[in-house]
């Protein structure tokens, strides 16, 4: 049985990824001077994705 084309791996890692992960998330929110330490890691405001990690 063959797989799907999408299900490829060399496909998926060619790819951009559109979602940051948490800590990801809270790097940029440092950068941008937007965290600060001991702040709550749930519920974290909307980050931009940087052109870099595109």
């Amino acid at each position: 049985m063959s797989r799907h084309r999408t299900l490829k791996v060399a496909s998926f890692s060619s790819r951009g990824r559109n979602v940051l992960k948490r800590g990801e998330r809270i790097e940029v929110l440092e950068r941008e001077g937007r965290w600060k330490d001991g702040e709550e890691v749930l519920g974290l405001p909307k980050t931009k994705i940087p052109s870099s990690m595109k």
